[in-house]
């Protein structure tokens, strides 16, 4: 059976966890794309470019294969890891943890660091909002402008979200629909000769 709600952050949260004089900062960021997530890497970066590591982890979609953990010259599984596990615990997905280290003098070692990542991330997680989302396929709906009325018609009908929208001679629109209402509403839709239809990947 195919899954067709997910649980992800409503709204990014932060917090802070201390340990023997080191700081870590833990950012957690509802997320849609990996270019989004290199994106917030590379701000946190240069926000705290004093810092010492700005370790992260990610996990993108509900089939559980698109995930990623960096340790950023931590000591290998110690930052990364740890901070995926309490993204998986909260059983959410489409979210990134970034994690960010300001050195306090004192080493911590590997169980204190994977303390310290666990903790910051799940006190992070703890402060934020949680939603459910519907699972959507993505479609390229393609006519003639005469016709661009029936497509924003079926568009309403069936409360899909329009992501993208070029409207020239030749009308291109990218949206978004419900994994619920895919099927009924790709029926619909043949019926409506005039419009094209692609699936995005």
């Amino acid at each position: 059976m195919s899954v067709e709600q997910y649980q992800t952050l409503a709204a990014p949260a932060e917090a802070e966890f201390k340990d023997k004089g080191s700081r870590f900062l833990a950012f957690a960021y509802p997320v849609q794309t990996e270019a989004e997530i290199k994106s917030l890497v590379q701000q946190l970066r240069e926000q705290h470019h004093k810092a010492r590591h700005c370790c992260f982890a990610w996990r993108l979609g509900v089939d559980g294969n698109r995930f990623r953990a960096n340790d950023d010259g931590e000591p290998a599984g110690s930052a990364g890891r740890p901070i995926l596990g309490q993204i998986d615990s909260a059983e959410i997905t489409n979210v990134l943890v970034i994690v960010v280290r300001y050195f306090g003098g004192t080493l911590l070692g590997v169980p204190g660091l994977i303390n310290a990542y666990k903790t910051a991330t799940a006190l992070a997680l703890q402060n934020a909002e949680k939603v459910q989302e519907d699972v959507c396929r993505l479609l390229e709906l393609s006519c003639d402008y005469a016709h661009l009325n029936e497509a924003l018609r079926w568009c309403k009908q069936q409360q899909v979200r329009i992501l993208t929208q070029d409207l020239q001679q030749n009308c291109r629109l990218e949206i978004s629909i419900p994994l619920a209402r895919y099927q009924s509403g790709l029926s619909a839709l043949q019926q409506l000769r005039a419009i094209n239809v692609k699936l995005e990947e």
